[in-house]
């Protein structure tokens, strides 16, 4: 698995995000620190510098299920934006928090109800970087 990736002005917004979410008592003190630790150890790149490959805030991303042949495709956003009706999942979601940073490709442990299980990263579909739009 690489390296974490992480856009400057993601990570900026997202610990924003997390102050207020903290203050209002909209995350838990687990997420907050899981979110956090992901983020401590990521490698932070001006977003002009985002390879294409890599998960960032708003792009749409495809995944599997290790021993699952269905794809799931849904946008991470921050927490205002979320709406599950429309795929939109909020960064402060255990599945957004496990991708964030993470490139096409790589295999990501997560808990599920069912237990541990891999998740692959098959395809970003849109990514606002690669698009030149840098301050979504």
């Amino acid at each position: 698995m690489s390296q974490l990736i992480i856009n400057s002005v993601d990570l900026l917004r997202i610990k924003q995000c997390l102050n207020q979410a903290k203050q209002s008592k909209t995350i838990s003190a687990v997420e907050a620190t899981k979110l956090l630790h992901e983020l401590t150890n990521a490698k932070v790149l001006k977003p002009e510098k985002i390879p294409g490959d890599v998960v960032t805030m708003n792009s749409i991303v495809e995944i599997s299920f290790a021993g699952n042949t269905k794809h799931v495709t849904f946008q991470i956003v921050y927490p205002q934006q979320a709406n599950v009706a429309e795929n939109k999942i909020s960064i402060f979601s255990s599945i957004a928090t496990a991708l964030i940073g993470y490139k096409v490709g790589d295999e990501i442990e997560w808990i599920v109800p069912a237990g541990p299980t891999k998740i692959t990263i098959e395809k970003i579909h849109f990514q606002p970087e690669s698009e030149g739009k840098y301050s979504m």
